[in-house]
């Protein structure tokens, strides 16, 4: 009987441990796919100034995934600001923020529909410039990650760290690089 618990036992932390390791793979790529259709929605559509995806919908998908809360962190002027739990990543660096931009009511000049991110560097940021020339996009490094924070009222504190801010935003889209 001793053994026979003794079996059970062992198979129920086999199958714990299959459970562990297939949530570990799926949630790898389920991650891949976040961070690709968020590249997706920063993308411009080739020969255009429009962008391939909606932010929208790929903050949705951090949101299903439970990166990102259900609601903004804040919302300031156009802007909701989503904090991103740990783990995730842009180009191999760790996402900590997605911003998107957008109009629900007007309250005044200037909307620039789009969507950003801020990253905690890992290495270069060279592939993040290649991004930001390819696709439009501004690149801010290195930012002060916790002073912009404060400038839209979010009381988060972040390590002193190399961050920097990519924005994919129409004026970004349709500025002048001359």
């Amino acid at each position: 009987m001793k053994e026979l618990k003794l079996m059970k036992c062992h198979i129920q932390a086999i199958a714990c441990m299959l459970l562990a390791a297939s949530s570990a793979f799926a949630y790898g790529e389920t991650g891949q796919q976040l961070e690709n259709g968020l590249i997706h929605a920063l993308q411009l559509k080739p020969g255009t100034s429009e962008r391939s995806g909606y932010s929208g919908k790929a903050i949705q998908t951090y949101m299903q995934a439970g990166l990102v809360g259900r609601k903004p962190n804040q919302r300031f002027d156009y802007t909701d600001y989503y904090l991103v739990a740990k783990g995730a990543t842009f180009l191999s660096h760790e996402l900590v923020l997605i911003e998107e931009e957008y109009i629900t009511q007007y309250i005044g000049c200037c909307v620039s529909p789009g969507a950003g991110i801020t990253v905690k560097v890992s290495g270069s940021t060279k592939n993040l410039a290649a991004f930001a020339k390819t696709n439009r996009c501004t690149l801010l490094d290195p930012v002060d990650l916790n002073h912009a924070l404060r400038d839209v009222a979010i009381k988060a504190r972040f390590p002193e760290a190399h961050y920097a801010s990519l924005s994919c935003r129409e004026r970004d889209a349709d500025r002048d690089d001359d």
